[in-house]
């Protein structure tokens, strides 16, 4: 089993920045595709970002594209969400999810096998 962790969650500006981390434990956490995902209220979760097991592969929603940059630490056994000109829009509870591939990851949540508590972002306008 692997429990994962976020933070880094908070209250920022519009145009503002926030990185947000998923620390894992428990069993191995390699080789895996890790995910980022959001939820806002009334709404469905929604891909945001993924990164292969080297870190080579990444693969980013459309509504972040050039704001946001996913990399990793497997050393650290952590994944990062850099968020650079956040919008209102952005505000969600942010969930990092891992899944046993090699590959970038699915954009679907359901591919995804072990999932963190979440964090909670807000954009202020």
């Amino acid at each position: 089993q692997v429990q994962l962790v976020e933070s880094g969650g908070g209250l920022v500006q519009a145009g503002g920045s926030l990185r947000l981390s998923c620390a894992a434990s428990g069993r191995t956490f390699s080789p895996s595709a890790v995910g980022w995902f959001r939820q806002a209220p009334g709404k469905e979760r929604e891909f945001v970002a993924s990164i292969s097991w080297s870190g080579i592969s990444t693969n980013y929603a459309d509504s972040v594209k050039g704001r946001f940059t996913i990399s990793r630490e497997n050393a650290r056994n952590t994944v990062y969400l850099q968020m650079n000109y956040l919008r209102p829009e952005d505000t969600a509870v942010y969930y990092c999810s891992a899944t046993p591939v090699y590959g970038s990851g699915s954009t679907s949540a359901y591919d995804y096998d072990y999932w963190g508590q979440g964090t909670q972002v807000t954009v202020s306008s």
